[in-house]
């Protein structure tokens, strides 16, 4: 599993080589494939595959791990790169392999020495998750046992499989191709800027100063992916610097997608291929095992798999980023055409063993060993199927109502069933959730393909940059439908959600531009915090500063701000708060969750403030206040809320309240890892699909809207923006935590 021809990338091509070699060396067996789109109408594949999945619907990963459970295969060898898996650091594949019930083979394409958050929990999932690793190198052995503490036991080392190409002179191929009798340099694979041709063709006057005849091949289309962020500027950029250099008589580009064919016979005519990567933590490189193989002297930048396979001269090693180097090691070898010989036949003879044949066959032990290590139980029957062994299922994303409500300005804040209600404006609270909800759904890898998440995102924080007032540093709130602010500042409330909402964008985001605007904008925005007064604009302001501080960890203006704000907290509670009543303040209103939130997340960082023990004493207290002997989850109302020594009010109950809670609980279950927060979480999170005071639905699954409350006879059928992300920000948040932990089922 994995990507597959004829999708564009190494992935899909060292799918479909390793299937077919593993059907040939096992005649017997039935071998298919299941393959990951990455895009909508996915791709006419060859009937080898037999079952594929939309790369951003964790749905779809259930679907296939059904499909093979049923199916009963014997074995699952999966391909992994985080960047062909939706989710956040691809972690929708761990709702596959949390499923199947077969030994599970993982193929590690990449291996982090230093790996993000997201990315060690995925890895570490897949670990525990796989019966056997497969990996390139023996570098990416000793870094899956250093830093993930896999057995060296469950770790197998198969290189990576080429294609069996004959040792041949190149000037035999070189006549197809119109340069015969000149010296050929190749670079080949997708194109994109860690690829660091820029370095070669910068290195080219030299060699061609010494060698006037040489000629550069660039072979490859630009990755797909970087065409449809920036179109060809990468490849124009490289012609451009061609020409500058005075070398555009010496430099071919092909741009195109070459079939094994037609890359056979462009290596063939090769003398010296030329790998300039730019990053040392590359574990593998099919193109540099391919010319390897096929007995090519290579030229290459240290990166881990070259280190490996070229080390004790079997090549020529160059530093990162370095031009003349790269010119020096070209030269070496065409200077000395009998050294280059003889590096030639040493690869080829040690590539025999890196034929797809010969890979084929370890991958096979490999099997062998996994379904040893792992007596697999009888998958006939569907004992283990109860509702108690499956995974919570989300509601799909539907982004329609969000559009809707949504115009190049920014998100209006109210509705009139599901029509917007232009005469009553915009406000910065909406557009800072809405900002946040775009940015939290693309790091999730949830786009859908009609709606274009960068296009929102971009208006939504254009709304919180005009917003800013520059004269007193705070932010406005109400803008008319003529675009004319009603204030000249906001409430504290919505000066702290959009600096929680530029925070976001400071740390996740992955457009440039707004991050570079989230900062500066952040920056600005802080010094208004001194003369705060509320205690939810001091929460919403320590959650801004826990993202943006996950980023710029030393800003000390932001560092202090934390600090500050913590300690007014802690002494709130402190002050306010006693067995019977743990609580920050003498009633608990709007937006309750958030103050326990914000310190949960706070005390991470200030763990000697006590602010954690704090926050999640006051979030258990909030948890049985709001949960009904019945079992459901009942928020405070905004009816009269909940004064202390008086009733607390069931109705209006508003969507903010139960988001607050997931998120909180989500929060809390992350901290502690006790799995009651998670438990929590869903009992908030199902108040909006129906498990309520009165058993029908907020959340409309048809509009993608949600009501703006639950009434004491009914619900709103306005669904205005304040609710409708509320609803889209809780399900975001419960598909974060799905990815990486088991949710609980329905008690």
């Amino acid at each position: 599993m994995g990507g597959y021809d004829p999708r564009r990338c190494g992935i899909a091509t060292f799918t479909h080589d390793l299937c077919e070699a593993v059907a040939t060396a096992l005649p017997t067996s039935l071998c298919y494939a299941g393959a990951v789109n990455d895009r909508p109408e996915g791709y006419a594949y060859p009937p080898r595959v037999r079952f594929e999945i939309a790369e951003k619907d964790a749905d779809s990963y259930r679907r296939a791990a059904d499909f093979l459970n049923f199916d009963n295969a014997d074995v699952l060898c999966v391909q992994h790169e985080f960047g062909i898996y939706g989710g956040s650091a691809g972690s929708h594949l761990l709702a596959l392999l949390k499923e199947v019930r077969m030994p599970v083979v993982t193929t590690l394409h990449t291996i982090l020495r230093d790996p993000n958050s997201a990315q060690r929990q995925v890895m570490d999932e897949l670990v525990h998750r796989s019966d056997r690793l497969v990996v390139m190198a023996s570098k990416g052995a000793q870094i899956l046992s250093e830093v993930y503490g896999a057995p060296s036991a469950k770790i197998d080392t198969i290189q990576h499989g080429i294609p069996d190409i004959p040792f041949a002179d190149s000037e035999v191929s070189k006549a197809q191709f119109g340069v015969e009798g000149r010296p050929v340099l190749l670079t080949f694979g997708l194109l994109g800027p860690g690829k660091g041709i820029e370095h070669a063709i910068e290195a080219m006057p030299e060699i061609v100063k010494r060698h006037p005849g040489v000629v550069y091949l660039i072979l490859g289309a630009t990755h797909p992916h970087l065409v449809a962020r920036e179109g060809e500027s990468y490849r124009l950029g490289l012609e451009r610097l061609a020409a500058d250099r005075g070398v555009k008589d010496n430099v071919i580009f092909y741009d195109r997608f070459v079939s094994l064919e037609d890359l056979t016979e462009f290596i063939s005519a090769t003398d010296i291929y030329v790998t300039p990567y730019l990053n040392e933590a590359q574990i593998t490189s099919g193109t540099l095992a391919y010319v390897f193989g096929a007995g090519k002297a290579v030229v290459s930048t240290p990166y881990w798999h070259a280190q490996e396979l070229l080390g004790q001269d079997r090549g020529i090693l160059v530093p990162f980023r370095d031009s003349k180097a790269i010119a020096q090691g070209v030269c070496a070898f065409l200077d000395d055409p009998v050294r280059m010989e003889r590096t030639r036949r040493e690869a080829y003879g040690l590539g025999r063993d890196m034929i797809w044949s010969s890979v084929a066959d370890r991958y096979l032990e490999s099997f062998q060993r996994a379904r040893a290590d792992r007596r697999t139980l009888s998958r006939t029957a569907f004992a283990g199927w109860t509702l108690a062994s499956r995974p919570y299922v989300l509601p799909p994303l539907r982004l329609d109502h969000v559009v809707r409500m949504s115009d190049r300005t920014g998100i209006f804040q109210h509705a009139r069933f599901n029509v917007p209600c232009f005469q009553e404006g915009y406000c910065t609270d909406d557009n800072a959730r809405a900002f946040i909800l775009c940015n939290l759904l693309d790091e999730l890898g949830e786009n859908p393909p009609s709606q274009d998440l960068d296009l929102l995102a971009t208006s939504y924080l254009a709304f919180l940059s005009a917003a800013e007032n520059p004269d007193s540093g705070r932010f406005r709130n109400f803008m008319g439908y003529d675009r004319k602010w009603l204030e000249e500042h906001g409430s504290e409330d919505s000066h702290g959600r959009a600096l929680w909402a530029l925070g976001v964008g400071a740390r996740r985001t992955r457009n440039e531009g707004h991050r570079n605007l989230c900062e500066q904008l952040f920056d600005r925005a802080l010094p208004a915090l001194d003369s705060f007064t509320s205690p939810r604009a001091w929460a919403f302001c320590l959650l801004g500063l826990h993202e943006y501080l996950r980023e710029f960890p030393r800003k000390e203006q932001a560092v202090g701000f934390r600090a500050s704000l913590t300690n007014r907290l802690v002494e709130l509670w402190k002050n306010s708060s006693d067995p019977e009543w743990p609580w920050f303040e003498s009633s608990a209103t709007y937006d309750n969750a958030r103050l326990c939130q914000a310190l949960i997340l706070s005390g991470k960082a200030m763990p000697e403030s006590g602010a954690s023990e704090i926050a999640l004493a006051s979030l258990r207290w909030l948890a049985s206040l709001q949960t009904t002997q019945a079992g459901h989850f009942r928020p405070i109302g905004s009816n009269g809320f909940c004064v202390r020594g008086g009733a607390r009010a069931d109705f209006d109950q508003q969507p903010v309240e139960a988001q607050a809670m997931v998120s909180a609980c989500l929060t809390a279950f992350s901290v502690t890892k006790d799995a009651s927060w998670s438990s929590q979480a869903k009992l908030a999170f199902e108040w909006f699909l129906g498990r309520n005071d009165l058993g029908v639905p907020l959340y409309d699954s048809k509009s993608g809207g949600c009501g703006d409350g639950l009434h004491v006879d009914r619900v709103s059928e306005n669904q205005g923006a304040e609710s409708t992300l509320a609803f889209h920000l809780a399900l975001a948040e419960m598909k974060r935590a799905d990815n990486l932990v088991e949710m609980p089922v329905r008690s």
